[in-house]
């Protein structure tokens, strides 16, 4: 039986869960995720341990925060005037909202405190700065061409 190796696209189910065991995504009643090992479609620390794998094979694996979504930067937590807003939009604690950056791409926000004056967001991933726990089962492998 092979192993998966770069190049190749895999299928696996997989559980994500916080060191503290708080699940945060699962393929559990969905496909199986498929991405190709080495692509850089999935973050790092994960694409790594699916490497060598065979069908079948089951293991769990902790990510750490900087092979997963990187390091919480507080440069990307920023207050805002509330007035900066759409005047319908009632900003309120954990609301996503997206900002426009200046060469016209869009950055998820989510508001973590709210003010008189000023709102903050957070423009970091909502998994930044956390080290990750993926129990993974590897459903396929499909031989790169």
């Amino acid at each position: 039986m092979s192993e998966a190796k770069s190049g190749d696209t895999v299928r696996i189910n997989y559980t994500g869960t916080l060191t503290d065991g708080t699940m945060f995504d699962s393929s559990e009643g969905r496909e199986p995720l498929e991405f190709q090992v080495g692509a850089g479609q999935i973050i790092s620390g994960l694409d790594r341990e699916v490497e060598g794998m065979k069908v079948g094979d089951r293991q769990t694996v902790t990510v750490p925060a900087e092979q997963a979504y990187g390091p919480h930067d507080a440069a990307k937590v920023q207050k805002v005037p509330r007035n900066a807003l759409p005047p319908e939009i009632e900003p309120q604690q954990g609301m996503q909202l997206q900002a426009r950056t200046p060469q016209g791409g869009q950055v998820p926000l989510v508001v973590t405190a709210v003010e008189a004056e000023e709102i903050t967001v957070d423009a970091n991933h909502p998994l930044a700065g956390q080290d990750l726990v993926f129990d993974i089962e590897v459903v396929e492998i499909v031989k790169a061409a």
